[in-house]
């Protein structure tokens, strides 16, 4: 059946709805669960400290797998790694649907990112292998738009689901999807040519993967060992370490994990800085806004999921157009005025008290949608439009590598900084009320804000200046 559809004229856009599928579940699932987080907190008896690690431990596994996944593509097959990605990603996702535990949970949520991650790191070359050099912008920048409805959706579809089926039914959903989507790599996706003179850093991806580890866990749990004390400054003492032993070694291997020249690119590598600080930014908001609608507003799942549904629904809008017009006036405006809407929609969302109405809320939240829009397309395109086409896998690896650094960065630093602040206010009071709870609640909530305005206005100016030369 394979050799008859590769025979059809449009054979390479079943590869791409093959690769889509895979892309636009991997990343749905890192933001579906915001909006099931605070039942998840309640029936699992826990708090959110630990409950967003069902969102961190998810994203963090993604980000230190990358490099490797992308690797193991190269040297295994790609198309028996895809494969592979949805079994491993379907069973995690049943896992976390039978989780009794938060620890299980968080458990099943590895092993579900160990999926996603080798989704996300062969989609990108599969795609560049599958169409000709003329038509690999459009392509993989119409995969850059599956990542971003995945991402943007989630909280939407999620208050759906939970609302209507608890909070098991967010992981239970990919169970029927994963297993139609490996009976897609099977009958669509072309047999590999696998490489046989090719090794495996094994080394670099540890030490890659320690780097990470030690330093999101400093970001995650600084406030609560203390930012000066000995365990913190010895994790991160840890992470510096890992990494620049990682440098050295990528750069003496003859296959490295990452390759490190490409960075050597202005345009390239502001285009990714900036892409980390909007998901830094971006998942601020998204993390801690379902807990402010349900503690602070008493909103149901489903009214949570309506209110964030004005996000990806102003951004669906406004992505299509910004793509258009970045091919005729290029990146730069586009990408600096919507990295600056994005920010000015964080501050007022700071300003956000117990009364503030759903109106605003929602206009709010479509204003950053729009930025967002602004900011994706055009940003992507630069991206992929700054390198070589032999290094386009390349790239879009490291694209994905960056967008899931921001967001698990943005997610540890808005808890860390929400949790700091909220306990600062709550050390002034000794028994405290309600009120007083739900006004330490806002403290940090606001502080977290104010900190994802600053990542986007940073992301602004790098975008500002992203095709100067040196």
């Amino acid at each position: 059946m394979q050799q008859n559809l590769q025979t059809l004229s449009y054979y390479r856009w079943l590869i791409f709805g093959v690769v889509a599928c895979g892309t636009f579940m991997a990343t749905l699932t890192s933001s579906i669960v915001n909006v099931a987080l605070p039942p998840i907190t309640v029936a699992l008896k826990t708090n959110i400290t630990t409950a967003q690690w069902v969102v961190t431990s998810y994203l963090l596994a993604i980000t230190s797998l990358l490099p490797l996944m992308g690797r193991l593509g190269d040297v295994w097959g790609r198309r028996r790694m895809y494969g592979s990605s949805f079994i491993v990603f379907t069973i995690g996702s049943l896992l976390c649907g039978f989780s009794t535990s938060i620890s299980l949970l968080i458990a099943a949520r590895v092993v579900q990112a160990v999926g996603a991650a080798a989704l996300m790191a062969n989609g990108p070359a599969i795609i560049t292998s599958a169409f000709p050099p003329k038509e690999r912008g459009k392509v993989l920048g119409m995969t850059g738009t599956a990542v971003a409805l995945g991402t943007l959706s989630g909280p939407s579809l999620g208050g759906v689901l939970v609302g209507s089926w608890g909070w098991h039914s967010v992981f239970v959903v990919n169970i029927p999807v994963g297993i139609l989507a490996f009976i897609g790599v099977r009958l669509v996706l072309p047999r590999d040519h696998k490489t046989h003179d090719e090794t495996i850093d094994y080394l670099g991806a540890f030490l890659f993967t320690a780097a990470m580890t030690a330093f999101l866990f400093v970001i995650s749990f600084g406030t609560q060992w203390g930012w000066l004390s000995q365990q913190s400054i010895l994790t991160l003492t840890t992470s510096v370490v890992a990494f620049f032993l990682f440098v050295k070694q990528e750069k003496k291997v003859l296959h490295p994990i990452i390759c490190l020249d490409i960075f050597k690119n202005r345009t390239f590598l502001a285009g990714n800085l900036s892409g980390i600080l909007s998901y830094m930014a971006l998942f601020a908001n998204t993390i801690l806004l379902p807990f402010y609608l349900h503690d602070v507003l008493a909103f149901s799942p489903s009214g949570i999921g309506l209110v964030m549904s004005a996000f990806p629904l102003a951004m669906a809008v406004t992505a299509p157009v910004s793509g258009t017009l970045s091919d005729k006036i290029g990146p730069v405006a586009l990408t600096t005025v919507g990295l600056g809407l994005m920010s000015a929609g964080l501050a007022f969302t700071a300003q956000l008290q117990p009364n503030s109405g759903i109106g605003v809320i929602m206009g709010l939240q479509a204003l950053m949608g729009v930025g967002n829009g602004m900011f994706q397309s055009p940003n992507n395109s630069s991206v992929m439009g700054a390198v070589d086409h032999k290094q386009l896998g390349i790239a879009g690896g490291i694209n994905a590598l960056a967008r899931n650094l921001g967001m698990v960065s943005g997610t540890a630093v808005a808890v860390s900084i929400f949790e700091h602040n909220r306990l600062a206010f709550l050390a002034q009071v000794a028994n405290p009320t309600q009120v007083q709870e739900q006004a330490a609640f806002l403290t940090g909530y606001h502080g977290a804000l104010i900190a994802a305005a600053v990542f986007a206005l940073a992301g602004a100016l790098l975008s500002f200046n992203r095709n100067k030369q040196n």
